[in-house]
């Protein structure tokens, strides 16, 4: 076993008295320890600083959503409010608008009247809250009909429906709106048409007159444009005038 040189060293002894090789090996050693204690200070040096950034970074990233959250529950409330208004001013101004009182819808579960000329007999009569006359009449009803007048027979049918089959099949006169909106757009569009011939659009091209038409006539047949089957041809030049 080969002992160390560090161990021989005894440490009254001065470095001036000991030979050269203790001497250096002497401040190798003292290097190499003064290496390793520094290297153990950079150690902890970087220890502490990565705790520290680690430490900013969580403090930096609880303050971040703390804020995100704070603002999500704010515009959350924000909308839910706003939402709960709209929704109050409608309802509002549905109440309003009916006189108080929400529309229902018709609950098609339930018998419904119509008139309609496929269907004679709906589900329910037309009137179902019925006045003392009604009732009493209703009363008459049971008895013998020929004893009932013409105006009580017509009143019974009133009760069951509400209108006869000449009224059903009595057309309507919608068709007179519906052609006078179109005949009015008609005539509108006319004077807009009118208007525009007049003070808009230019005045006509000279090649539309009759005289340069007929010049340009002249022209053509003077150059014989076509001359086997098209203008020209159609033109007989020993007779002067058209074939």
């Amino acid at each position: 076993m080969v002992r160390s040189p560090f161990l021989s060293l005894s440490s009254p002894s001065h470095p001036a008295s000991l030979p050269p090789t203790s001497c250096f090996l002497l401040s190798v050693g003292g290097d190499k320890k003064s290496k390793e204690e520094t290297g153990d200070g950079l150690n902890r040096t970087f220890s502490v600083v990565a705790l520290w950034l680690l430490h900013l970074l969580t403090v930096h990233f609880h303050s971040q959503t703390t804020t995100m959250l704070r603002l999500t529950a704010g515009r959350v409330g924000s909308l839910v409010a706003r939402r709960a208004t709209v929704a109050l001013t409608t309802s509002s101004a549905r109440m309003a608008s009916h006189g108080h009182e929400v529309s229902e819808a018709a609950d098609m579960s339930k018998p419904m009247y119509w008139d309609r000329r496929e269907i004679p007999l709906p589900d329910k009569r037309y009137k179902d809250i019925l006045t003392p006359a009604d009732e009493s009449l209703k009363e008459k009803e049971k008895g013998p009909w020929g004893q009932l007048s013409n105006e009580e027979k017509l009143a019974l049918y009133r009760l069951s429906f509400c209108q006869t089959y000449p009224e059903m099949n009595q057309s309507s006169s919608e068709w007179k709106t519906v052609v006078a909106g179109v005949l009015y757009c008609i005539g509108l569009t006319g004077l807009v048409i009118i208007w525009q011939a007049a003070y808009v659009s230019p005045p006509a091209p000279r090649t539309l007159d009759a005289e340069w038409q007929a010049k340009q006539v002249k022209r053509m047949l003077d150059m014989r444009v076509s001359p086997i089957e098209g203008f020209a041809a159609k033109w007989d030049y020993e007779k002067g005038q058209w074939k």
